[in-house]
């Protein structure tokens, strides 16, 4: 009877032994598979400030920029320099660009060679009124028609044709005149506040 109660405690006792020894290599397989995370944190990490420092280089001023390059630059240092030779460093080079160019300039006067005389302005004789052609541009108002006037004069300095146009409010008192016109219009007293012109005669009827 002793041996069998012997037995029936050994069986007993041996059930108990052997899960303890299973936690325990859970416990070693844990901390192996907590540990590969833990690799692969810093890799992530190394990558989020690169991503961030690209896009930050790209918002900074082209004046950020080269101040930030210079920072970069490696080579001997300069010498420390005060406030007023900075400055008198930065108007010498302010001169000597100013000096190239008014050289440059002087050269291309030389080059163009003597001024042209360009177009003559037109005589002008005290107490005769001017008259001017031009194409009509509109005419929904009553009475009034809108003349655009199209001049070419030759520049005096380039001796280049230079077109320029004015519009201006002329008097046609029978609407005569319809959109596309080319007509004949002469300056007259001011017969309301933009009104200065009259109709004197339709040149060419538009087709």
């Amino acid at each position: 009877m002793a041996e069998e109660n012997g037995n029936k405690d050994q069986e007993e006792q041996a059930p108990e032994e052997t899960p303890a020894e299973e936690p325990a290599a859970e416990e070693e397989e844990a901390p192996a598979e907590e540990e590969a995370p833990a690799e692969e944190a810093p890799v992530e990490a190394d990558e989020a400030p690169t991503g961030e420092a690209a896009p930050a280089e790209e918002e900074l001023s082209p004046k950020e920029r080269r101040r930030l390059e210079r920072s970069r630059a490696s080579g001997p240092p300069g010498p420390q320099r005060s406030a007023e030779d900075r400055a008198a460093e930065r108007a010498e080079r302010r001169r000597a660009a100013g000096e190239r160019r008014r050289r440059y300039r002087h050269r291309r006067r030389e080059r163009r060679g003597e001024p042209g005389t360009g177009t003559a302005p037109a005589e002008r004789v005290p107490g005769k009124r001017k008259v001017r052609v031009g194409k009509v541009i509109s005419n929904r108002a009553a009475k009034t028609i809108t003349v655009r006037i199209e001049r070419a004069r030759r520049d005096t300095a380039y001796e280049k044709v230079v077109r320029r146009s004015s519009t201006v409010h002329a008097h046609d008192e029978r609407d005569e005149a319809n959109e596309g016109d080319v007509v004949r219009v002469v300056e007259t007293r001011p017969l309301s506040r933009t009104k200065r012109w009259r109709l004197l005669e339709i040149v060419e009827r538009a087709r």
